[in-house]
């Protein structure tokens, strides 16, 4: 979470507008929630990881 402070990416962002709003222990577990279940799709789809899919 300390590292998207400069990046353009649509979690950076996600993680910046979150932090605005709510401490960093309730971002940080947001945060792995998201991730949990990004990997969980990506592991019974067994298909590649593509962030910006959905953009597209």
């Amino acid at each position: 979470m300390r590292h998207v402070k400069d990046k353009p990416t649509p979690m950076a962002n996600w993680i910046r507008k979150l932090s605005e709003k709510k401490p960093f222990r309730v971002v940080s577990v947001a945060l792995a929630n998201k991730l949990a279940r990004i990997a969980w799709v990506v592991l019974t789809r067994k298909e590649a990881y593509q962030p910006y899919a959905h953009l597209a």
